[in-house]
């Protein structure tokens, strides 16, 4: 059997062909896979679990109908659905994951990531990082009412969408050092990560050693998915039907 890998589909009712690809993706080739994995930015925006968007409920449910299937989905934050929490979970019944996550994958050590905290020649943004993943912030922001948290995100996106356009691109991308220390850090063969929207495979030497990074593509224009079996790995478009 395959185990899936995705990230980056950034739903909203906004986007509903992303909407109606992912679906079809769930009732199909994820229903058939040994297990599936999202590595972050799964939802455009998150302000809570307790927002009551119809759009996101009917995802969730899609996503609790899959793991009913007896296909294990497992989750891990992103820089858009950060305060994704264990209602969240327990209404879908997927695991969430710490960032990064290392697992066994057929006999290769795979450090997973949703790739976000490599990116440190962006130092605006490394900064909003900092402060939204500290759980003070994440308290005091969930205990806000649910509109003050849509405006908060409504302008998070606005400024995003501003810091992007005016921003040197290189500085977006993961930074070489920190991909290398990262390597170094946990030991593993291969990192695997979404976030910067250049999905490719890359090949590196760490300490004498060959080492892969897989970078993941968002699902704007079209889907992008990792295959990986016991015969090895394809990372793939999904053409939008």
């Amino acid at each position: 059997m395959t185990t899936l890998f995705i990230s980056d589909l950034h739903l909203a009712a906004d986007h509903p062909d992303i909407g109606t690809q992912f679906l079809a993706f769930l009732h199909g080739e994820a229903s058939r896979a040994e297990s599936l994995y999202i590595l972050g930015d799964m939802f455009e925006t998150w302000v809570g679990d307790d927002d009551p968007n119809a759009y996101y409920a009917e995802m969730k449910a899609a996503i609790h109908a899959l793991i009913g299937r007896g296909v294990p989905v497992f989750f891990m934050h992103g820089n858009r659905d950060f305060l994704i929490g264990e209602r969240f979970a327990a209404e879908t019944g997927i695991t969430i994951l710490p960032d990064p996550h290392q697992i066994d994958l057929y006999g290769t050590d795979v450090l997973l990531s949703h790739g976000d905290a490599m990116c440190i020649d962006d130092v605006a943004y490394q900064q909003f990082r900092t402060k939204t993943r500290d759980p003070k912030w994440q308290a005091a922001m969930l205990e806000k009412p649910l509109d003050e948290r849509l405006a908060f995100a409504a302008q998070a996106r606005l400024q995003s969408k501003q810091h992007y356009a005016m921003a040197n691109k290189k500085i977006m991308d993961v930074n070489e050092g920190a991909v290398k220390e990262t390597f170094a850090k946990y030991g593993a063969d291969v990192l695997l990560h979404g976030h910067t929207h250049r999905p490719a495979v890359h090949k590196l030497a760490i300490g004498g050693l060959q080492a892969t990074r897989i970078v993941l593509g968002d699902w704007y224009k079209q889907g992008s998915v990792l295959r990986w079996d016991a015969a090895g790995y394809s990372l793939d478009v999904l053409p939008r039907l």
